[in-house]
């Protein structure tokens, strides 16, 4: 768009009354929008229950269609937002036009901690000030003139929202998962196995032989929501619990730069590893980029091996390996410095005849160790990952290798993680390039397993033939890997020193925060200590008010600090007197809150039925919405659309809350989101002065030579996402008030593909303003208002462009290629333009192809031609065939190689008829000049070759 030249006619009086300006432009967009919400053009309507159609025989194929849906941010949209948004209202429209019965709104993720830390710093309820938010959202998102059936809009901060997610939470926690049957089932029926004697302790023992405790601990253990003493990201400069994803490779807190540390402390969480493998096998059966498929399987790290183990003395130690195959190849170990066997394993002195490297220099094993560990607690986990010179520290130990009867060194190093596997590795340096590098580092031998391997100068992992690989009771060599490590994992398993396993790198979900702003637990606790859910009647919990927003802080290293949450400090609220079925009782609530995840786990189920206050859904409307349409597919939302930084997190835990309710039969599909699709972003340049700070774009001057400056002083540019932080960002209203809504759509769409980041430059969407212009010239005459389409018919020429485009248009709709559908209809336009043509034939089709993009103009073109209904709802255009194939080809005439003449001719042209016409052509006919021709090669239509 940036290089469009408007055509030479384009220079129309500026001042007519009726010109499309960005005042008129407002005019029509705050008329239509005003009209389609009064007259509800855009409700979707449900086959039953209070948002039906009072005749839901016409509905037509229903089509549900979801934004991942935004934080209301106190700093409103910028135009880098509305890109997914645009794009999904137009698919939206488009798909009523086929005549599909679309879903589609807007609702608003509305716990997060700005809100919080807003509340923090002013004392305003975070509730006042996300509200106020969402106000200034709705209006920006209205005025861009979305197709949402606002009916359905929520935030995650509605009661009845906030009761849902609780009741999902009860669901979950009163749920275990059945590996027999492979998925999740109530707890009641655990009890009522147990009970029968169906099921007796995992010791045997009998349900009616286990005290109370015993019975409580047996059933609590297996909970898909549980309590649990375990490592976490604890931050006491902030006063709370951090996830995985709050934490910098730093080791610091994302937000205020605090250390943070790695506490046993009591906290939620989720079994989400007991659907590893369902998450990752139905990767397979969504529509979703492969790039996001293979993103969440590396996050769950299924690995095939076998677990093996070494003994050293009396210690075992053991070892997960995905690479069995080269047991014969390990000539030392490796265990985290963590790693609980080390000072078990750590001798006093060193032994005799080693390597002087393998000492680090120090007087025993014990210094050694020591020292190392205090090295290595000092960097990150990703800094030891990353640590490209291979350290390490000999312990003394030497173990058993079980497959050969070798004896070979056991040393700690910080390149292996306790976090991953079992914290020790058997290292094999001729085939993995990390242990290559240590042992050629500390002097250790290199035994090659794969033929391929002899001769390298690095580690080789890959597939071949084993070698060196046997003893006396099994042979490796000769095999391929794959037979090799079938064979070794039957040899382990018979000889008891290993077996096959699957392992995952996936860990259960910390589920809780320190944080008032947040969902209540729906948990009390007796005097016992134990869980209790809340019954649903007593749904939902709201917060309650509380005297400071914020966590209790501590000094930045106050590692034995404790959690103190701001719930806590509220004792009327904390301890309660209930009577949930045996009486009044005292009991304590939960004081830590839900993270902001959990209202986005599960909005898919709740836009199709958003007012239901006795179910989550109405099983029908699910079904009609997200259930599978065929047998075998996993149901979910037909499309979502959102950015590429959600692909693991939300999407892997929004995935796990949907196939537990499928598993416990409140829902028909399996998966939330059947096809995804991820926008790229709007980027734009940035400032930096002298100092490194960034200033406002807006503000900076390009000088003459190429050069910018602020305030007269020389800046820096650079590129980077649009956002406040760049200073960089462009409002879209600014953008309504320059050029109008439908204006900024079309130059969003037309930027670049969907899926592609693309550069924002504010001169050049005047471009596209200048084809809305020429557009609205075809219908409407600027100095009178007044229609200029006529009956006239169109020319052949004109039916060839119309259709193409019509055809080339819904090819490009079809695959969400809108930059390129925009091409094709400025194109006709310009045509239309050019042969200055204002036939209804052309305009009418041209103004709904462009409705999708620009529904404003397009709907006050469609009413000034003539049509009082508005054109939502109207057939999308569809191409004639017979125009389709093209009217004439050049054909290129040759004399003695060299092109002497060109013909325009009919694709079906016979050979005799192109060679006539080659022969009489006035060029080729001087060039042969009288000569005798002797031979006339003819390929029609597109080449005749003549020889003289």
């Amino acid at each position: 768009m940036n290089s469009e030249q408007p055509p030479q006619h384009d220079a129309t009086d500026p001042d007519a009354t009726h010109r499309y300006t960005a005042a008129l432009a407002d005019a029509i967009e705050l008329r239509w929008q005003d009209r389609w919400s009064t007259e509800g053009t855009f409700h979707a309507p449900n086959p039953s229950g209070d948002l039906a159609n009072s005749d839901a025989s016409d509905l037509g194929p229903k089509f549900y269609i979801m934004d991942m849906f935004p934080y209301p941010s106190g700093a409103g949209l910028h135009v880098g937002h509305p890109l997914g948004y645009i794009a999904t209202d137009v698919i939206g429209r488009y798909r009523r036009m086929l005549g599909d019965n679309v879903l589609h709104t807007m609702g608003y993720d509305a716990y997060g901690l700005p809100a919080e830390i807003h509340a923090i710093q002013t004392g305003e309820h975070p509730r006042t000030n996300t509200l106020n938010n969402i106000a200034t959202m709705r209006r920006q998102l209205r005025r861009l003139g979305l197709a949402h059936d606002e009916r359905r809009s929520f935030a995650t901060i509605d009661p009845e929202f906030v009761r849902w997610t609780q009741w999902i939470f009860v669901q979950i926690f009163e749920s275990w998962y059945d590996e027999d049957l492979g998925k999740a089932r109530p707890i009641s029926e655990l009890r009522a196995e147990y009970e029968s004697g169906q099921r007796t302790a995992p010791d045997g023992t009998a349900w009616a032989n286990l005290q109370p405790t015993e019975q409580r601990l047996l059933i609590d253990g297996v909970r898909l929501a549980y309590i649990d003493d375990s490592p976490v990201n604890w931050c006491p400069g902030l006063g709370t619990v951090l996830a995985n994803e709050e934490v910098t490779a730093e080791g610091r807190s994302e937000r205020g730069n605090f250390p943070v540390y790695t506490r046993n402390l009591r906290q939620w969480k989720m079994r989400i590893t007991a659907y590893s493998d369902r998450l990752i096998d139905d990767l397979d059966r969504v529509d979703w980029p492969e790039n996001v498929k293979q993103m969440q399987r590396n996050w769950i790290g299924r690995s095939h091996g076998a677990h093996v183990t070494f003994m050293s003395g009396q210690s075992a130690i053991e070892v997960f390996t995905t690479r069995p195959d080269t047991l014969f190849g390990a000539t030392y170990m490796v265990l985290s410095p963590e790693h609980p066997l080390v000072d078990a394993l750590t001798t006093d002195e060193w032994p005799s005849d080693i390597p002087l490297t393998w000492t680090n220099s120090a007087a025993d094993p014990k210094s050694a160790v020591a020292a190392y560990r205090v090295a290595a607690a000092a960097k990150t986990d990703v800094e030891r990952q990353e640590n490209k010179d291979k350290t390490g520290v000999f312990t003394g130990a030497f173990a058993v290798n079980p497959v050969n009867g070798e004896t070979i060194p056991v040393f700690i190093a910080d390149y292996v993680l306790m976090g991953y596997g079992t914290g020790a590795i058997m290292a094999v340096p001729s085939g993995d390039q990390r242990d290559f590098e240590f042992a050629t580092a500390y002097d250790i031998p290199v035994v090659p397993t794969l033929q391929e391997q002899i001769g390298q100068t690095e580690a080789y992992s890959g597939d071949g033939t084993i070698i060196n690989s046997s003893n006396d009771t099994v042979s490796l060599d000769g095999l391929s890997v794959a037979d090799a490590k079938e064979r070794i994992i039957g040899w382990l398993q018979d000889n008891g020193v290993g077996a096959g396993t699957t392992t995952y790198r996936l860990r259960d979900w910390l589920f809780s925060r320190q944080r008032y702003w947040g969902e209540p637990f729906p948990i009390v606790f007796d005097e016992f200590d134990n869980a209790i859910a809340l019954p649903d009647e007593m749904l939902p919990l709201a917060s309650p008010e509380v005297p400071d927003y914020s966590p209790r802080t501590f000094g930045p290293d106050d590692v034995t600090s404790e959690p103190e949450p701001p719930l806590a400090r509220v004792q009327e609220w904390v301890n309660v007197t209930l009577d949930l079925g045996d009486g009044p009782k005292q009991y304590r609530r939960e004081t830590n809150t839900m993270p902001n995840w959990a209202g986005s786990s599960w909005y898919e189920l709740r836009y199709p039925d958003p007012n239901n206050s006795e179910q989550l859904v109405d099983p029908e409307l699910e079904k009609y919405w997200l259930g599978p349409k065929n047998p075998g597919e996993t149901g979910g939302v037909d499309m979502y659309v959102g950015g590429v930084e959600h692909a693991v997190l939300h999407l892997l835990y929004a995935r796990f809350w949907h196939k537990v309710l499928f598993d416990l039969g409140h829902i028909s599909s399996e998966e939330p989101f059947h096809r995804l699709f991820n926008q790229g972003y709007i980027q734009a340049y940035a400032y930096t002065d002298d100092r490194g700070v960034y200033v406002p774009a807006a503000e900076v001057v390009e000088e003459a030579d190429g050069t910018f400056t602020f305030e007269g002083k020389p800046v820096n540019r650079e590129y980077g996402k649009m956002g406040k932080s760049l200073k960089n960002a462009v409002t879209p209203d600014d953008m309504y008030a320059a050029y109008g809504a439908d204006t900024l759509r079309v130059y969003e769409m037309s930027m670049g593909p969907l899926d592609a980041s693309r550069p924002w430059e504010t001169r050049a969407v005047v471009g596209s303003q200048r084809f809305l212009q020429r557009l609205w010239r075809l219908a409407v005459d600027e100095n009178t208002g007044e229609p200029v389409v006529t009956d006239a018919e169109l020319d052949d020429a004109t039916l060839h462009v119309l259709h193409r485009t019509i055809d080339g248009v819904r090819a490009d709709m079809e695959h969400l290629r809108f930059n390129t559908a925009i091409a094709k209809l400025i194109e006709l336009t310009n045509h239309l333009t050019k042969v200055e043509s204002h036939a209804r034939a052309a305009v009418e089709p041209l103004i709904l192809m462009v409705a999708p993009i620009a529904p404003h103009v397009a709907e006050e073109m469609w009413s000034l031609v003539g049509h009082e209904k508005s054109l939502v709802r109207e057939p999308f255009p569809i191409a004639d065939p017979n125009y389709l194939v093209a009217d004439t080809v050049t054909c290129v005439v040759q004399v003695l190689g060299k092109v002497r003449g060109k013909l325009e001719v009919a694709p079906n042209i016979s050979d005799d008829d192109l060679q006539a016409l080659a022969l009489a052509e006035p060029n080729v006919v001087r060039t042969i000049d009288g000569r005798p021709v002797r031979k006339v090669i003819v390929k029609a239509p597109k080449l005749v070759s003549i020889v003289v």
